[in-house]
C-alpha cells in the first residue's frame, strides 16, 4: 500500500522492541555480586537503562556503595562478557511488535534499530531471536564512533541513509531516543510500555503509544501533521 506516510521506521532496542529487563538485571547484579556489592532490583537497574552498558555499570556502582575506577575497569569486561553469554536468555519481544512489523512491511515501510547498546551486542540478540531478516540495519551506541551514540542526530542520519533515504520516524522509550529523533529532523514516537526513567510526557515525543497495536495509527496520524 502506496499511501503509508513513512518510507523508513526507526526503533531503539532495548524497552522498545525487546523486554531485556531480566537479562540486563542479571548482567548488572553479575557484576556487583563480584565486588561483594548488594545487588540491585529490577526497578533500580532501568532507571539506569538508556546510555549503554558502561553508564549503566557505573550508576548501579554508584547506587550500590559508591563509583571506583579501579573497580570500574575490572567489572567492565565482566559484565560484558557475561551479557553476551546470556543476551537472549530471558529477552523477548513486547507483545504485538511482531504483527506490528508484519504491518509496516505489508505497507511498503522499511525498519531498522538504532540503539545505544553495542552492535554486537545488538545483532547477536536479534539474531538470536531470529528477527535478523526483519531489519535493514542496526546500528549501535558505538557504530558512527565515540561520542557520536543518541542523543546525536549522527545513529538516526545513517539509518536513513542505509534504508536509502525517504521520510523516516523513529520509536523509542527515553529522552535520548525523541532527542536524537528531534536532532536529526524526524517525528518521534515514545512507548509508554518501555523502560521509562522519567513521565512519558517529559519525553517531548510527536506521538505516545500504550501498545503496538497502536503504532501503525499513529505514524499514519504524524505523517498527516508533518
Amino acid at each position: 500500500m502506496a499511501d503509508f506516510p513513512f518510507d523508513i521506521v526507526g526503533f531503539d532496542l532495548d524497552g522498545t522492541l525487546i523486554d531485556s529487563s531480566t537479562d540486563l538485571v542479571g548482567a548488572t547484579n553479575h557484576a556487583l555480586d563480584l565486588a561483594g556489592r548488594p545487588l540491585l532490583d529490577k526497578a533500580a537497574v532501568m532507571t539506569m537503562v538508556g546510555l549503554g552498558a558502561k553508564h549503566m555499570l557505573e550508576q548501579a556502582l554508584e547506587a550500590s556503595g559508591g563509583y571506583d575506577e579501579a573497580l570500574m575497569a575490572r567489572l567492565y569486561p565482566a559484565l560484558l562478557e557475561w551479557y553476551r553469554d546470556h543476551v537472549s536468555e530471558h529477552s523477548r519481544p513486547f507483545p504485538g511488535m511482531i504483527e506490528a512489523l508484519d504491518l509496516l512491511a505489508a505497507r511498503g515501510a522499511k525498519v531498522a534499530i538504532v540503539t545505544n547498546k553495542f552492535e554486537y551486542l545488538a545483532v547477536k540478540l536479534i539474531d538470536e531471536l531470529g528477527l535478523s531478516a526483519r531489519f535493514e540495519t542496526i546500528i549501535g551506541g558505538d557504530t558512527m564512533g565515540k561520542g557520536n551514540a543518541k542523543p546525536s542526530a549522527l545513529p538516526i542520519q545513517e539509518m536513513i541513509r542505509r534504508c536509502g533515504g525517504g521520510r523516516a520516524a523513529f520509536v523509542g522509550d527515553t529522552i535520548f531516543d525523541t532527542l536524537a529523533a528531534k536532532n536529526a529532523g524526524v517525528p518521534s514516537v515514545a512507548v509508554s510500555f518501555g523502560f521509562l526513567t522519567q513521565p512519558i510526557e517529559e519525553l517531548g515525543a510527536d506521538a505516545v503509544i500504550d501498545s503496538f497495536a497502536e503504532l501503525v495509527p499513529a505514524l499514519e496520524r504524524l505523517g498527516q501533521q508533518n
